[in-house]
């Protein structure tokens, strides 16, 4: 299946009504992602329905702070992957108790390919002559970036505020900005449209991605199936990612 990306409540009350699977018998799981794992669950979805041919994965893409609003308007889902700790402890009450961190990441400064502006490091954000992009408040690849940034006492010169880090890597590549803080899984990810600058290990952080299953799942056995790949085959892909491992 293909992943649906963005704030769409509306479409999973739809979804939710016909929770019972698919035309073809299969029974159907809702998995809600972080925007920066959204490129990895598409193809962890191909791999898991392949060993799981009576599951039918829908994954629906996005700002951790936005679907954790959707879980807790009722949004009907059975795993939520979020790209920070902090956002799936304020959800708690809806999920299962004990998630697990699945995944981790690093940040890295994304730039136009080849790096035409020259860009060496964080200090270089501050210049007048760039366009540096971010994320919205809330959402955890802007918590992280400002952490980074405290621990270096660089104040940005940010531009535009997205509503998810897929929006800073979108306005990059498309050649609307000059450098923003992203996740390094999506610099790679990008592959020949936008180059990478690191951040030094001493003032870098380490992205934790944790997941659960949702507590008024009606596939609970399902969803722990799927958890539980992340775990195991699902563990290579998301090294051959880039992801670190927890």
């Amino acid at each position: 299946m293909r992943v649906r990306v963005g704030f769409i409540f509306a479409s999973l009350t739809v979804l939710g009504v016909a929770c019972g699977g698919n035309d073809a018998g299969r029974r159907q799981l809702d998995v809600m992602a972080a925007s920066s794992l959204a490129s990895a669950f598409e193809i962890l979805e191909s791999d898991f329905e392949a060993a799981n041919p009576d599951i039918d994965v829908r994954v629906t893409s996005g700002a951790s702070s936005n679907l954790a609003l959707q879980i807790e308007n009722g949004a009907p889902a059975d795993v939520f992957a979020s790209a920070d700790e902090s956002t799936i402890t304020k959800v708690a009450d809806f999920l299962v108790p004990d998630y697990r961190v699945f995944a981790t990441n690093q940040l890295q400064i994304m730039v136009a390919s080849g790096n035409p502006k020259n860009i060496r490091s964080l200090a270089d954000l501050e210049r007048d002559d760039l366009i540096v992009i971010t994320a919205q408040e809330g959402v955890p690849v802007r918590s992280y970036t400002d952490d980074v940034l405290a621990r270096t006492g660089v104040v940005a010169n940010f531009r535009s505020f997205e509503a998810n880090v897929g929006g800073i890597v979108t306005k990059i590549t498309n050649g609307a900005a000059d450098a923003g803080i992203v996740y390094r899984t999506d610099v790679i990810a990008a592959g020949s449209r936008a180059s990478g600058v690191d951040i030094p290990a001493d003032q870098n952080v380490v992205a934790r991605y944790p997941i659960a299953v949702l507590a008024s799942s009606t596939r609970r056995d399902d969803a722990n199936v799927f958890v539980a790949f992340l775990d195991g085959p699902g563990r290579a892909t998301l090294r051959d990612l880039g992801f670190g491992s927890p």
